[in-house]
């Protein structure tokens, strides 16, 4: 087996265990841990990056987070929880920290946020700009009209798509393929489509939102910068809320215009 292609999960394990917020001899140790089954601190020092007398501190720090078990013997033996169990530890111990911060968040909140926003907001990355649309589908009550490609209908956008359905939002879209389309009819109940605006048109279309007649967004793909790779292409949007914000009013004129079918 090439050495590198096996060295490379230990790499992975130990770099992420880093992220999570052990330090780098506890993450190197639990991995080798993990790997023994069980072992010495001479043990651990021998298959890791850890001077013997540092696998003790790296321990401690293991055993306080409940990742590791300590027998008491000459010399100490030290037990790793299974790797299941680690990762169900650490989604405990940051969903617990996430639900924290948001009670936190919601207490410094305005109780009235604005709903009527001055000008438009830039949203840049493609996971970004998807998080936006999540949360403006998610906050309808009466109508969704969304265009898109392809590329960019994700599952989480589908899945909520079809609970605004569920809950009685009108869901109308476009600039789907036929093989979408269909996707989108058997999961998503009393969808409407209508034709794209984007039909023959060489502009690098992302997506357009509606929500409501008073939340609005616009994308557009664009070519990666710096190490971000151009394949696939990056996403960069603008959005706005309120009736009378300048991005909603444009493109609630746009859909209108389409939608009600007054072009000749």
């Amino acid at each position: 087996m090439d050495q590198d292609a096996s060295a490379a999960p230990r790499t992975v394990a130990v770099d992420t265990l880093t992220e999570l917020g052990l330090s780098t001899y506890a993450a190197r140790t639990f991995v080798a841990l993990v790997e023994l089954g069980e072992g010495t601190a001479q043990d651990v020092s021998e298959v890791a990056d850890v001077p013997r007398t540092r696998v003790y501190d790296a321990a401690t720090e293991l055993r306080d987070r409940g990742l590791v078990d300590v027998r008491q013997s000459k010399p100490k033996r030290f037990w790793p929880v299974s790797a299941a169990t680690g990762a169900r530890h650490f989604e405990r111990y940051y969903r617990h920290r996430v639900e924290r911060l948001t009670e936190a968040l919601d207490a410094v909140e305005p109780v009235d946020r604005a709903d009527e926003q001055r000008g438009v907001w830039t949203v840049t990355g493609r996971e970004t700009v998807t998080e936006r649309v999540l949360e403006l589908l998610d906050e309808a009550e009466e109508e969704i009209v969304f265009m898109t490609v392809e590329s960019l209908l994700t599952d989480d956008v589908v899945d909520r798509l079809a609970a605004a359905s569920d809950r009685g939002v009108s869901i109308r879209v476009s600039g789907l393929s036929a093989s979408v389309e269909t996707v989108l009819g058997e999961r998503v109940s009393g969808i409407d489509t209508f034709d794209s605006i984007w039909v023959g048109s060489d502009t690098p279309a992302g997506r357009l939102l509606m929500v409501d007649q008073r939340r609005a967004l616009v994308s557009v793909l664009v070519e990666g910068e710096g190490d971000r790779p151009s394949e696939p292409r990056d996403e960069t949007a603008i959005w706005g809320a309120g009736e009378t914000n300048s991005l909603v009013v444009v493109l609630r004129a746009i859909f209108t215009w389409q939608l009600d079918g007054t072009r000749d």
